[in-house]
């Protein structure tokens, strides 16, 4: 049993939301054992192992529902002949011709450096997005083996496309299943899977029905949906309607499949996602940085879609996304008073509710028998912080940089910032090198 103590618990538990030294006990199970106050809870358990929050947030892990761990060695990239012109650009210039030279080695690396990232910044959940068109059959079970080092949670996909042929489309496919079933086979909820598509004017109808055939109950989609306005326009003058209602009429969307991005959606796209009850992951900073356009969350809240938060490979840092996502909001709207409900709702009620139609270990919440994932803070409020503005301090005070100590089913990964099962510069000098191979093998 380990005993995580003498700081300020924020549970995200409604019946019990914050306890000022408090103390959470987790058990060999990997699960939440009590959560109560420190002084209770070391009387009722002296032999447990004693993890020190040092008078700072002890709260749940975080969740990242839409990450893309391929893009981990583009960072300080420079690519020959590359001057892209608008989103479309990018993706050719970049990213396609990133993940046409990317091996099974290159995939590893670039998922042990990113989970290590995310360890981090407190994120103990990973919904990720893959590529690698140089290198398709075994990159999911590349990912997977990393995660299993890294000891992190995470559901992976394959990212089907028409963009490279049919014989790699299918092989695409295969990917996805032969993950989907290896992931099936476990039953430690660390890993799951999900049919991996790019976008809608990447696929045809024919890859759609292809990638559908096969699909495991209970298994959904995991596709960019409406990312820029050449996806919207491409569906329109193709197909005659919107992408959102292309991919609802093959059966792509439901409770079980993510609907990333979503910017250029209409009414009826917005009534089609909530009564189909499809996940919608918001992607800010790469929203912007692309300048693709802002998806009108506040809208999107208010007609009750099933919205969560992630990344897109930008970052690894949900703290750093929360932060953009609010100001985001409030500048496309021309609104200060918006995003304050919606975006903390998305990261702290939305991501865990959404993990939870794949996980079954109740995630992003400190409460008996759910997850003991469990992340410390180094955050000394200069303001009274109450369980009603916690998000407040959250917002203005913190970011993944203040995470000290990252737990994952209750296991200690890295404690006062330093990693506990793993060499981390043995990971990160690995990286750098394999990196280095890439960056002269894509600029040949």
């Amino acid at each position: 049993m380990i005993l995580v103590g003498n700081g300020t618990v924020v549970t995200r538990d409604p019946e019990n939301p914050f306890i000022f030294q408090g103390a959470v006990v987790t058990n060999e199970q990997g699960l939440i054992e009590k959560v109560g106050t420190w002084e209770q809870l070391k009387a009722e358990y002296p032999q447990a192992e004693f993890v020190d929050a040092h008078g700072g947030v002890i709260m749940p892990g975080l969740i990242n529902m839409h990450h893309h761990i391929y893009s981990a060695f583009a960072r300080g990239l420079s690519l020959t002949n590359y001057n892209p012109k608008g989103f479309m650009d990018i993706l050719e210039g970049m990213w396609w011709r990133l993940d046409r030279t990317l091996d099974l080695a290159d995939t590893y690396h670039s998922a042990t450096s990113t989970y290590l990232d995310c360890i981090r910044n407190g994120v103990t959940t990973v919904f990720d997005h893959h590529a690698s068109y140089g290198a398709i059959t075994g990159s999911l079970h590349e990912i997977s083996r990393a995660a299993d080092l890294m000891g992190i949670r995470t559901c992976l996909c394959y990212e089907v496309s028409d963009r490279d042929g049919a014989d790699k489309c299918r092989e695409s496919i295969e990917e996805n299943l032969s993950f989907i079933h290896t992931a099936a086979g476990r039953d430690d909820d660390m890993q799951h899977a999900m049919m991996g598509m790019h976008a809608a004017f990447t696929l045809s109808d024919k890859t759609l029905e292809a990638c559908l055939k096969d699909l495991p109950q209970g298994v959904g989609c995991h596709v960019h949906v409406a990312e820029g306005m050449d996806d919207a326009t491409h569906s329109l003058r193709t197909y005659g309607c919107s992408v959102v209602r292309r991919l609802m009429d093959r059966g792509v969307l439901g409770p079980q499949s993510i609907a990333a991005h979503s910017i250029h959606l209409n009414w009826e796209d917005m009534q089609l996602l909530k009564e189909s009850q499809t996940m919608v992951v918001h992607n800010p900073e790469s929203n912007m940085g692309n300048a693709v356009g802002c998806a009108n969350i506040p809208s999107y809240y208010q007609a009750g879609l099933c919205l969560g938060l992630g990344t897109d490979g930008y970052t690894s840092d949900m703290l750093e996304s929360y932060k953009a996502a609010n100001a985001l909001a409030k500048h496309n709207a021309k609104d200060p008073t918006v995003g304050w409900t919606e975006i903390p709702s998305m990261l702290f009620e939305g991501n865990p509710a959404l993990a939870g139609r794949y996980f079954r270990t109740p995630l992003g919440v400190l409460k008996e028998q759910a997850a003991a994932d469990i992340i410390i803070l180094d955050y000394d409020p200069l303001t009274p912080m109450t369980a009603d503005n916690i998000n407040g301090h959250l917002l203005f005070g913190t970011n993944g940089r203040s995470v000290i100590t990252t737990m994952v089913a209750g296991k200690v990964l890295m404690k006062d910032r330093v990693f506990q099962h793993v060499d981390e510069a043995k990971i990160l000098a690995d990286a750098r090198q394999q990196a280095a191979q890439l960056w002269s093998r894509v600029n040949r």
